[in-house]
């Protein structure tokens, strides 16, 4: 017990917290916000456009992002027929939101390495600790939502591949799909292929910040 209260473990509680609700409310203004750009202001008109967590959070899914660094924000409204072409609206808005945590989690890598060379690995502990949380919970929480099953966001872009008849039929069975998904992650069954997407994505990240790397080493 001491050591789930202990010092340590409410510290990194403490910064989860914080980066929770930075990565949340980013992901669901991304999608509000590419929604309103192709027509539909929908989300915007319900107040999702903002970064007030408040706006965004579902009670289980904030526990689970929390405690295991993936979860889920209550979903953002879309009314497609406003789109010119309802899949691909559907689907470049549902893109949307993992591509923002992707760039987040980007600019995030890029501040940390430069944070750890311009100090030579003395920067503020809480520093660094906050930039690393905000690259790992970042990129599990885009890939956790690329999931092609519904209601995750992946599905979405997913229809633009399927008949469109084929995928509200699926659509009728979200929530068991969602209870399926959530079993299968609470018994560790999915932990082996997000963690291999999810160090995929993080090589991807590595690869493409090689550059603040090389300039730090030629100075």
């Amino acid at each position: 017990m001491n050591g789930l209260l202990g010092p340590g473990a409410l510290y990194l509680f403490a910064i989860r917290a914080l980066v929770t609700l930075i990565v949340i409310p980013f992901h669901e203004s991304a999608h509000a916000l590419v929604s309103w750009l192709l027509g539909d202001p929908t989300a915007k008109n319900a107040g999702r456009l903002s970064m007030n967590p408040l706006r965004h959070f579902d009670p289980v899914g904030t526990v689970c992002m929390l405690l295991g660094g993936v979860g889920w924000a209550r979903p953002v409204g879309v009314q497609p027929y406003r789109f010119r072409n309802p899949k691909v609206g559907m689907a470049v808005s549902a893109a949307a939101g993992p591509m923002s945590n992707l760039l987040l989690a980007y600019i995030c890598m890029i501040l940390y390495k430069a944070a750890v060379y311009a100090t030579n690995g003395a920067a503020a502990g809480v520093v660094l600790d906050f930039l690393w949380l905000m690259i790992s919970m970042n990129t599990s929480l885009a890939v956790f939502n690329l999931l092609p099953v519904p209601p995750f966001d992946g599905s979405r872009i997913f229809l633009l591949f399927l008949p469109q008849r084929t995928y509200f039929r699926a659509m009728r069975y979200e929530r068991v799909i969602m209870a399926v998904v959530l079993l299968l992650v609470l018994t560790g069954l999915l932990d082996r292929p997000l963690s291999f997407c999810v160090n995929a994505v993080w090589q991807g990240l590595d690869t493409g910040t090689l550059f603040v790397d090389a300039l730090f080493r030629g100075l």
